[in-house]
């Protein structure tokens, strides 16, 4: 990098945290104390499935601006039918539509975070709204500097708003500021702007029988296998 880097923005689902095991985690309790027997490993996946086609709905304007757990209502909404679950009570549903806000994770996830934070602002910047990632950070004790969310600019990423927003509020210049996520699309698309791009592997987001491979391109600064491995590749 030509700048040297002073902040990081980090992707969240996936990246940080464990969404697809968190969700079967909770799920297998909710079977255990409500006497259902839903496959929540295909629950998890169905729900995450309509996360990009929910959020295109709003880039289209098919939608007006929409925030995430409105947005996962109403995929979850739509989910519960299929699943036997229609006759759930609204507190039902709505504790379920928070499991987004109780993430747990990943197991390098805090330590790694930790040492980044001695040397680097960290920030949030996912398409989690401001509410939903503070919950998460408070239950989860992840230690960013402060949250950004798309739902700060009205955008979801990967349009160019949400990455320039996350710049023009940290008061950096786009080029010392490092996007950190498992996904190459928010990569390339942060990169196209000039910020820095680090991938950090995260092969069992889909769990360990759909195993994410992701080939290390001219897109990424930094290739990690963890967030400790990435703070010993960026000297925290």
């Amino acid at each position: 990098m030509e700048e040297a880097i002073r902040a990081l923005t980090f992707d969240v689902f996936g990246t940080v945290v464990d969404w697809r095991g968190s969700i079967i985690r909770e799920g297998d309790e909710f079977n255990r104390s409500h006497g259902t027997s839903v496959d929540w490993a295909a629950f998890a996946d169905a729900w995450r499935g309509k996360y990009r086609p929910s959020m295109e709905k709003v880039r289209t304007g098919e939608l007006v601006w929409t925030n995430l757990d409105a947005l996962h209502r109403m995929s979850l909404n739509e989910l519960l039918p299929e699943y036997g679950l229609e006759n759930l009570t609204e507190a039902e549903k709505q504790h379920l539509n928070r499991i987004w806000h109780r993430l747990a994770p990943w197991p390098d996830a805090i330590a790694g975070l930790e040492r980044l934070k001695r040397r680097y602002i960290i920030a949030t910047l996912s398409n989690g709204n401001v509410a939903l990632l503070l919950n998460m950070a408070k239950q989860a004790g992840l230690p960013w500097d402060t949250i950004l969310s798309g739902e700060l600019a009205r955008h979801y990423k990967r349009d160019r708003e949400v990455y320039v927003m996350a710049a023009d509020l940290l008061g950096l210049p786009l080029t010392q500021v490092m996007m950190v996520a498992a996904h190459p699309d928010d990569l390339q698309a942060a990169k196209n702007l000039g910020m820095g791009a680090a991938l950090v592997r995260r092969p069992l987001e889909w769990g360990p029988d759909k195993l994410v491979q992701v080939e290390a391109h001219a897109a990424f600064d930094v290739v990690a296998d963890d967030f400790v491995d990435l703070a010993a590749k960026l000297g925290a």
